[in-house]
């Protein structure tokens, strides 16, 4: 028994329809891809808006993270930062190269990502 959707397929009429659905498909993937690229400028300025960027100069003192650098195991109660720190020189990417307060150089450089502003 065939059905009302059966009966009236054309199988010409399909072939011809489907085919056109191939020509416009790389229209839509084009039209798609410009709608994400819209989508993303928004979020980019949304985030860009809102977000404040932090730098450091030679001079400025900072603390730095203990996570990063793993001198003091205090557990859960234990201190989070430590230092604080004098930037002595200010690298490109958010690396800068830190000095004691006693004068000693830090043997590494350290991104801003593990460093935070000293209000001294």
């Amino acid at each position: 028994m065939p059905t009302y959707c059966t009966a009236l397929v054309d199988a010409v009429h399909n072939d011809e329809e489907l085919r056109l659905n191939l020509d416009l498909l790389e229209e839509r993937r084009e039209r798609a891809a410009i709608h994400e690229a819209k989508a993303k400028l928004k979020m980019t300025m949304y985030y860009n808006t809102r977000v404040r960027g932090v730098t450091f100069r030679p001079g400025d003192f900072v603390y730095r993270r203990n996570d990063a650098s793993h001198v003091v195991d205090g557990g859960k109660l234990g201190p989070k930062w430590e230092g604080p720190y004098e930037v002595t020189e200010a690298l490109r990417d958010g690396a800068y190269r830190l000095r004691s307060m006693d004068g000693t150089v830090l043997p590494r450089t350290w991104n801003i990502a593990n460093l935070k502003k000293c209000y001294l």
